[in-house]
């Protein structure tokens, strides 16, 4: 059993989010720089299979810049067996479409039997990258599972819905998207960072996939126009006066609260 799991550097929930205003990227230097933790969950539900079942093999997939190797090394010594980082100043800018026919290139070019994804990014929130991937791949899709169970030839898991949970199935090959609901993944121990260093690690650019870069030109989508959010302005205050209940009528009524 081959598993792909595709990771993503972000910046760090808790530290500070901004947009480069000239450019409309983020700016992934207003704050740290860290594996995304939905990527994370990804690898342990990876690694679990793994630690249950000798011969199988689990590969980090990550598109991010050539500084981002670090980051992408963490999944080895989470206990990944090996990685590929793709790493092209040509994908600068690389909107979600072009993201998904890289890694669906660097997916086919390593061999998968499964390819397990997060549902949602915490950074761009597309939510529909394992989908493309799916369909690049040609193979079946199974979407924001709360569950999984990985067999001989098949994978299997529930989807919550509105009062309800399904219960959905594929046959192998084929890509999955998990949801926060799996558990939290490992925390990489002295020697899984020490193992890290000596396994393998490929870095990857547009040419090594047969992405001509000609023809995906940064992205396909671009940003129209972009200005920084304003300064919070004070709030309304109502002082009670006898007529502080019809003043806050007359305030909700206004904003159209009621």
């Amino acid at each position: 059993m081959r598993i792909v799991v595709l990771v993503k550097e972000v910046p760090d929930t808790w530290g500070d989010r901004k947009l480069n205003l000239e450019t409309g990227l983020a700016d992934r230097s207003a704050s740290e720089r860290v594996l995304d933790e939905i990527g994370e969950r990804s690898l342990e539900v990876a690694l679990s299979y793994a630690d249950q079942n000798a011969g199988t093999e689990v590969i980090v997939v990550s598109m991010a810049p050539a500084e981002s190797a670090a980051t992408v090394r963490k999944g080895l010594a989470m206990g990944a067996h090996s990685a590929v980082h793709i790493a092209d100043e040509q994908l600068v800018g690389a909107d979600l479409g072009l993201t998904a026919e890289v890694l669906a290139a660097a997916v086919s070019r390593t061999g998968f039997d499964l390819v397990i994804a997060g549902n949602l990014s915490t950074d761009g929130s597309g939510g529909v990258m394992g989908a493309m991937v799916a369909e690049l791949l040609d193979v079946p899709n199974l979407t924001a599972l709360t569950s999984v169970q990985i067999e001989d030839g098949r994978v299997s898991g529930a989807r919550a819905s509105d009062g309800a949970t399904m219960r959905v199935s594929a046959e192998l090959p084929a890509v999955i998207s998990i949801t926060e609901a799996l558990p939290d993944a490992r925390f990489p121990n002295f020697k899984g960072i020490m193992a890290a260093k000596k396994k393998p690690f490929e870095t990857l650019t547009l040419a090594d996939l047969g992405v001509e870069p000609e023809d995906h030109s940064a992205s396909r989508s671009i940003v129209l126009a972009l200005s920084e959010k304003p300064p919070r302005q004070a709030g309304t205050k109502i002082v009670d006066e006898g007529d502080a209940g019809e003043k806050l009528a007359e305030f909700l009524v206004q904003n159209r609260l009621v």
